[in-house]
């Protein structure tokens, strides 16, 4: 999506890539499961012991972040539904959501739908 220095963050719409794999476990915690693709990924497995697939583990917070990306809601509607479950250990919530979002989508961890 192209930068857009008037653009609302808040107003935009996330979704996660249908290419990465999740899981919770017993606690509702997400670990997401990236495969390593491509040549120098391919070279880094067989040469320093990179695993074919990496694990990350998403704090409670994020987790239950991931598990209502539904391609639908806003992130400012993202943060109603934070605010229900968490309340005011949340806070600051739109400077954390906002960071979040950034971060996810620096890894390629997030899609925008387009209005």
């Amino acid at each position: 999506m192209a930068k857009n220095k008037n653009e609302n963050y808040l107003d935009k719409i996330p979704c996660r890539p249908e290419t990465i794999g999740w899981k919770t476990d017993e606690n509702s915690i997400v670990t997401l499961e990236i495969e390593n693709k491509g040549v120098f990924n391919l070279v880094a497995q067989k040469l320093l012991k990179k695993p074919k697939i990496t694990y990350i583990h998403l704090d409670e917070l994020g987790s239950f972040v991931w598990s209502i990306l539904d391609g639908q809601k806003s992130i400012a509607e993202l943060a109603e539904d934070i605010k229900a479950k968490f309340g005011d250990a949340s806070e600051p919530l739109y400077e954390r959501l906002i960071k979040y979002f950034q971060i996810l989508n620096s890894y390629g961890f997030v899609n925008w739908i387009e209005k």
